[in-house]
Order: C-alpha cells, then structure tokens, then sequence
C-alpha cells in the first residue's frame, strides 16, 4: 500500500520511481519533494538521495539556490567575496496537493515558502549587481501563507513515465513557477552571484555514484569539460550498466545550459540562471520541461538519439 504522502510511479506494471511530497529533512537541506529511488526496468537504482558528499541531493526534483537571496537547494549559500557560506536562509517546498494521481504520473500543486524572521540573512547574501534591481529585491508583506511563513512561488509540477522499449522508459518533468506577489521576482545561480562555472539551479537528477565516475556526451562531444555549461538538443550519462539521456523538450528549456558533474559526483541539471538571473514578473510563469530516458546498459549516441526523439514525441 502506498502511505498518502507518496506515489509511485509504473511503467508496465513495473514500479520505477518513488515520490515522496513530505520528507523529514532538517531546514538546511532545504526541505522539498523528490523521486527516489528511481530504477531502470532492470531494477537498477540511477538515483541518491543524501549522499555523504552532499547531503542535501535529493534524488530528482527542482533544487534552486537562489530565488530573491533564499536557499531552495540546500547547504551553503555562495556568497561574493566570502565564498560558500552558512547562512539562515533556507526555503522549504511544499506539498500543497495532487490534481490528477494515476500509476504512471501525476499533477502537484506546490508551494515555495521561507520562514517569518529569514530574510535578514538572505539579504546579507546579495551583491552589488543584485541591489541594483532595487525593490524587486524586496519581499513584499502581501507574500504570505498565514503562520506557515512566506510564499515566494507556486509550482505546478507535472510528472509521467512511459515505456519506450523491453529495456527503456521515460520520465517526463514539467515545472511551471509563478510569481504570486505584486513585485518582480528573480532567480539567481552561485554563477550569477560570481562564482563561474556553478550555474547550478532549476531541475537536477543526481545519479548514483559508483566505483568509476560515468561518462557523459552530447551528439557532438564528450567529457564533463566539453559538455559542462553548453547547450545541447540532449546529454546523456552513462554508468556500468545504465544509461540517463537528458533532453529539453521546449525551445526556452533548449536555451538553458547543461549544469554536469562527473568527477567529483554524477550529477546532471538544467540552468535556470546561467549569465544572469532569470526575472519572473508578478503574476507570470517559467515553464521548463525536461524528458529522461532511462535505459538498462550503455547507450551509443544512435540508440541515444533514436529513443529521445521517441520520448519527446510522445
């Protein structure tokens, strides 16, 4: 039986992922939903979840840094001029309820809040750039959720696995965060606050680590130092026996940079805010969608592209 702040999601009748809505985490880790374990059809895990080297991995979901100064990914917050560093700024997603649940999918209503008495701490984060944005910066009183703190965003997520082939399936992710307040809103990256190269923020897969760091390519390289911060129609990260092909599957989600981590951990994400800190007016929406293949053994860059074409299409 499935306990009611969880769903898991089959493909064939076969379970390859776990949704958990409401996770006991400490605040740091920046608590929020997540998918893990999430297997091939074979049964293999691809995921982690509170790995030793980063505890606040959380399996897949939408992890970002940095929305108006707060911490929605967890850890340290980047900070210009101090490098990585603790602060109280921590924000929490939360479950608000499904819209549609089925076996192969479902509809989430989220809510991104940060606690009443946070915000002196995440202001001290923001650098000189980020100031100039000037009220946008400030976190308006109506951006409230009663005693449970303050709302910064709403999401609409919507998640669903198909079956591709005997040995592959695919995990679609739409993210959609609207900005509910009266003023601007905008997410930021350590990157954009001034260390290159670390345009972490949006949706991100941590992979399982093994023995020997996995490789990673994109139709027309390989390498995490080719294919890190580029732009590509997919990248794929291949382990001893699985595979994960990664693909934007809208033209704006297109436009966002790969985020990839190999040697130090496997890790794959989409940037939200890469060059610059990506502005959500008051009552807009950022729609990102990401399709992952999901396959047993290791894929070629033919067998990539052949079901990541058949994954989007669907």
């Amino acid at each position: 039986m499935t306990a009611p702040d969880t769903a898991v999601l089959r493909v064939a009748g076969r379970p390859v992922g776990r949704y958990v809505t409401r996770p006991e985490l400490p605040a740091r880790l920046s608590p929020r939903p997540y998918l893990h374990p999430v297997t091939t059809l074979a049964g293999t895990a691809v995921t982690e979840l509170t790995p030793a080297d980063h505890l606040h991995h959380l399996g897949v979901g939408v992890a970002v840094p940095d929305v108006e100064g707060f911490n929605f990914w967890g850890g340290r917050t980047y900070v210009e001029g101090r490098g990585p560093t603790e602060l109280d700024n921590h924000g929490v997603q939360r479950h608000a309820g499904f819209q549609l649940r089925d076996p192969d999918g479902f509809v989430e209503e989220l809510r991104w809040v940060v606690r009443e008495g946070s915000e002196n701490s995440a202001n001290s984060r923001i650098s000189e750039s980020s100031q100039t944005l000037g009220s946008s910066r400030v976190l308006e009183s109506s951006r409230t959720s009663g005693s449970s703190g303050r709302e910064l965003l709403r999401e609409r997520r919507t998640v669903a696995a198909t079956e591709l082939t005997d040995t592959a399936w695919a995990l679609d992710f739409t993210f959609s965060l609207t900005n509910p307040g009266p003023a601007p809103l905008t997410i930021g990256s350590p990157a954009t606050n001034g260390r290159p190269g670390a345009a972490y923020g949006g949706f991100f897969w941590r992979a399982r680590k093994e023995s020997s760091p996995p490789d990673v390519f994109t139709p027309d390289a390989e390498g995490e130092t080719e294919v890190h911060g580029t732009r590509a129609d997919w990248l794929a990260l291949a382990g001893a026996g699985w595979t994960l092909v990664f693909a934007g599957a809208t033209d704006l989600t297109r436009r966002d940079p790969w985020f990839v981590r190999t040697a130090e951990y496997p890790g794959v994400g989409s940037s939200l805010a890469s060059a610059e800190r990506l502005a959500i007016p008051p009552a807009e929406t950022a729609v990102r969608r990401i399709v992952t293949v999901v396959a047993d053994g290791r894929l070629g860059r033919d067998e990539a592209t052949a079901l990541v074409r058949k994954a989007v299409s669907q």
